[in-house]
């Protein structure tokens, strides 16, 4: 009992005075206790570790026996701790940047400074360790010399003791193993950019045909810009056009009456429907124009005075067009064809007989039902039919001419086509007349009126040289 309270007393002057100096000894630099932090930061929780090199003080302690009250050995320990191996996997392809590379740079920097910090203070522990070890030998030996084992016998060395060095502590090598992998993934990542680079960049055959792509693009928006800053000058230039002729002929035609006027006298006719429309010289740009226009309608009779002075055919004494169809309803006799009456552009060809050059009343109705038809010329039954546009309505909304064969709403006149002569009386009634109604208007007995279009000075304009006159129906068929 007295040699081993001389063995535990031995023990306390040896490591007691160490561990008070190791402990009241300040730090060396701020640089060392700035590596311990970030060391200590990248470390996994002391819960996880491996223990101390030699294992748990419990397990020194029951080296030998303790008596009782006295203290609890100091022992000199560096509790290690794993580090994972294991580093990020790359998110994909093209996730890796030099901004993650030079992150991992610093962290395999930091790794190794901590590595062999870690790995000099395990060398200075082992060096305690080894003092105190051979202290405690010597301090065994002297306390059990009298109990020296038998001859021949020799007891074997404990781990940690001079004869067995202790072995270096996982820790460390795991921490190496770890900053070899960062180092290997570093040098991959920076055999893997020069690729990655060299792969992005497109070919010169591609640059070259994406270049010209964008060449083509850039004119085909340059022709399309200048096309419709054509257009839109053609048009804002046909309108001024259209304008300035609309007023020289506006200008030309007061002109007109006015000579008339000073040539003639005063007006010959008081009633605002006793004035004839002529139209001298066969062309693109004489006509008249009615200003109101049709209504919707399923039966029509429309009746005029004409007087031809064509030496072929009669021309268009009046057409109707729609904004969806040209030829609504057109009186048409051109060339060698007979007078024609169109419909919707459906035909039916008229027995007239105009060309003597002398005033004739005509007339032709129709109506939606079954297309039935019939043509009037001075009071008398010239021609019928049916199926002409059976059950078609009139369009409403269009445009009536007088003299000129329209092609498009209002326009597009061919001078081939055009009346030459004179024109009076044109009304226009939303029902089929009957044969005494159509009569009496050609032997001026009847002063009936259309009821959807009147002849009225005032409804009626004139264009491109045409011009007004006094007109008295029954005193110019005497004449004529």
């Amino acid at each position: 009992m007295l040699a081993f309270l001389g063995a535990i007393i031995c023990i306390i002057a040896s490591v007691h005075p160490a561990g008070t100096a190791a402990s009241s000894s300040p730090p060396s630099s701020s640089s060392s206790s700035d590596n311990d932090s970030a060391a200590a930061a990248l470390l996994p929780p002391a819960d996880k570790g491996l223990g101390a090199l030699h294992g748990p003080a419990e397990a020194l302690a029951s080296a030998g026996p303790r008596l009782p009250g006295s203290p609890p050995p100091l022992f000199s320990r560096f509790v290690c701790t794993p580090l994972s191996a294991e580093c990020p996997a790359a998110t994909g392809p093209g996730s890796t940047g030099p901004e993650e590379l030079l992150a991992l740079r610093s962290a395999a920097a930091q790794l190794r400074r901590t590595a062999l910090e870690q790995k000099e203070r395990i060398r200075m522990d082992q060096e305690t360790i080894r003092e105190l070890t051979g202290k405690l030998s010597r301090c065994e030996g002297g306390l059990r010399a009298p109990q020296a084992p038998a001859a021949g016998l020799r007891a074997a060395p404990k781990p940690g003791t001079m004869g067995h060095p202790p072995a270096e502590p996982p820790a460390v090598r795991e921490l190496e193993e770890a900053v070899r992998a960062l180092q290997d993934r570093i040098e991959r990542i920076e055999q893997e950019l020069p690729a990655r680079a060299n792969g992005s960049v497109p070919t010169a055959p591609a640059l070259a045909r994406d270049a010209l792509h964008t060449k083509m693009e850039q004119l085909e928006e340059q022709l399309l810009s200048k096309i419709l800053t054509l257009q839109k000058e053609r048009q804002a230039a046909n309108s001024d056009r259209s304008q300035q002729q609309h007023d020289i002929e506006k200008e030309l035609n007061s002109l007109q009456s006015r000579v008339a006027e000073l040539e003639h006298g005063s007006p010959g006719y008081s009633p605002p429907d006793a004035f004839k429309v002529t139209i001298p010289v066969q062309n693109n740009y004489m006509y008249a124009r009615m200003k109101k226009s049709l209504p919707e309608l399923y039966a029509f009779t429309i009746c005029m005075w004409l007087k031809s002075k064509a030496l072929a055919g009669l021309g268009t004494p009046f057409s109707y067009s729609v904004p969806s169809q040209a030829n609504e309803i057109v009186l048409l006799e051109w060339g060698t064809n007979p007078l024609e009456l169109l419909i919707n552009d459906k035909v039916a060809q008229l027995p007239l007989s105009l060309k003597d050059k002398a005033w004739h009343h005509i007339c032709v109705a129709w109506t939606t039902r079954d297309g039935k038809w019939s043509a009037y010329q001075d009071g008398e039954q010239r021609g019928a039919g049916e199926n002409l546009a059976s059950w078609h309505a009139i369009k409403p909304q269009g445009v009536i001419i007088l003299g000129q064969e329209q092609d498009t709403l209002g326009g597009r006149f061919d001078a081939t086509q055009a009346f030459v002569g004179e024109l009076a009386q044109f009304g226009v009634w939303d029902h089929m007349l009957a044969p005494a109604e159509i009569l009496a208007l050609a032997n001026c007995t009847s002063r009936l009126q259309g009821n959807v279009i009147q002849w009225d000075d005032q409804a009626v304009e004139v264009f491109g040289g045409a011009s007004k006159g006094a007109f008295t129906a029954c005193e110019e068929g005497r004449k004529a």
